[in-house]
This record gives C-alpha cells, structure tokens and sequence, in this order.
C-alpha cells in the first residue's frame, strides 16, 4: 500500500475465551508491518497480555488505553514503539478494568476510542490499527466496534466455534443498529488447526460454508512455536520466521493487504 492508503480499523473479536485472539492480534498486526504497513496495535483488555507478547514491560507502560479513553492522553502520546519497525502499541494495565465504572453514564462514553482516533484518520502514520478486544461484551469491547470499520475473527476450530461466533453476529447487529451503521465483518481466520484432527476439517467446511469468502485462505495452525514465544515477549515471526505459525501468519498478512487493495479499489 502507499502512504496515502486510508487507516483501516478492525476489532479483532471473539466473545468466546481461548480462540487465539491476542496471539492472531499480535502476529497479524507484526506481519503486516514486515510486509511494510504501518501499524497501531491497540490493547483493549485489562489483562495486558497483548502488551505483555510484544515485551512491553509494566516500567514502559507510562500511558496506556486507559489514559486515552479517560481523555487524559492524546493516542499519539499513549503509544509505545515496538522492537519492530512500523509496529507500535497502546499498551494496557489493570486500571482498564475500571473504566466501566468511571464512564458511568457520561455522554459519548461509547465514542471514546473513535473520538481518539480521528487524528489518526486525518494525517495519522498508521495504514492499520487492529484492536484486541477482551473476550467479553463490555464498554471496552462496544468502544473497539464503535471505532472500527470492520471486525476481523479469530475462530478455533472446535466444536463450540460456531456458537460463540453466534453471539459475535449479534453483537456486531447490536453496535451497526445503534453506533455504528458501517460496521461489518472484514474477515474469519481459522486458528489451532490439526491437520491430523478430523474435527478441525468439519468446522473449517462448516465456517466456509456460512460464511463463504469471508473465510481467508490463510489457516493458522497448532504451533508449539507461536504458544511459546509470547513467554519471550516477542511475536512468533521474532521468535522463529521459519516455524509453520510465522509463515502461516505472514500467508494472512499478505492475504490482509490483496483483500484490502480489492476493496479500496471497489470503493473507488
């Protein structure tokens, strides 16, 4: 993409725990900018483990998502460089988890994040900002849907997939009848998948089959190299390029930017 490339904002979101979510959102977002985008990662989940995978330590977390919703910090301020060029991150700590409380009823408090964001949208670096919403319907995760264009899905390939990525529809329904009209689904990854496992194979034909090709190519598999690595503060492409998790990634990446370019063409 150029530098004059329109920001794309996904939530990358499954309300369903244990998908592969943070580890898609933190893989995803290095592979696109080894692949020369500009990337903002957002961690929207008071547990920091995308910060955490990306070796920001809790010293570095001098601003965080909860400064920026609070409005006590522009985004710009908030993020934090990368040991990757082109990868930055708006890290998160356990203040996150009151900001529920402290927005109580105030007004906009679901247009926090996408408030924050218009800077970015009108002379911002990023080509990409990919939020790693928490696993639950909250403030958080309503902020991360009002805010983004499209919501990207990490979806596991096992029996109860299809059932989380149920209540996923409905509230993406929710956020597009009442906050955000433009909202729609950018994509469905399938992730953990064994090829030995004939399980695997039935889900990745049913999601398929519902959902056509909004299902990417790219499938992301179970990968010993991509579970250990956030343990090292680092991406699995860091950790090892060659592993079948960082070629699987960069597989999406590149699936990501093709997709993407179509789209814009399109709307041209």
């Amino acid at each position: 993409m150029s530098a004059k490339s329109e920001l794309r904002v996904l939530a990358v979101a499954n309300q369903k725990g244990g998908v592969g979510k943070t580890t898609t959102a933190i893989n995803l977002g290095t592979a696109l900018a080894a692949c020369g985008e500009r990337v903002l990662l957002i961690d929207a989940d008071p547990q920091g483990n995308c910060s955490t995978g990306l070796g920001i330590g809790r010293l570095q977390r001098k601003k965080t998502l909860y400064d920026v919703l609070m409005g006590e910090a522009p985004i710009v301020e908030a993020a934090v460089q990368t040991s990757l060029p082109g990868l930055d991150v708006i890290p998160a700590d356990a203040d996150l988890s009151g900001v529920e409380l402290e927005l109580g009823q105030t007004a906009r408090r679901s247009y926090r994040l996408r408030d924050a964001l218009e800077p970015l949208r009108a002379n911002g670096p990023y080509t990409y900002v990919l939020i790693d919403c928490p696993p639950s319907l909250n403030v958080l995760t309503v902020n991360a849907m009002t805010a983004a264009d499209a919501v990207f899905v990490p979806l596991q390939c096992e029996f109860f997939a299809l059932e989380g990525l149920t209540q996923l529809i409905r509230t993406i329904e929710r956020v597009r009848g009442s906050l955000n009209p433009r909202l729609e689904i950018q994509g469905v990854v399938l992730t953990m998948y064994d090829r030995r496992n004939s399980l695997s194979e039935q889900v990745a034909k049913d999601v398929r089959d519902h959902f056509g090709d909004k299902v990417y190519d790219a499938v992301i598999p179970r990968n010993v190299r991509v579970s250990e690595a956030p343990s090292f503060g680092k991406p699995v492409l860091l950790y090892d390029l060659k592993c079948a998790g960082s070629q699987a990634y960069l597989r999406l990446a590149r699936e990501v930017i093709s997709r993407e370019k179509d789209r814009q063409a399109q709307a041209a």
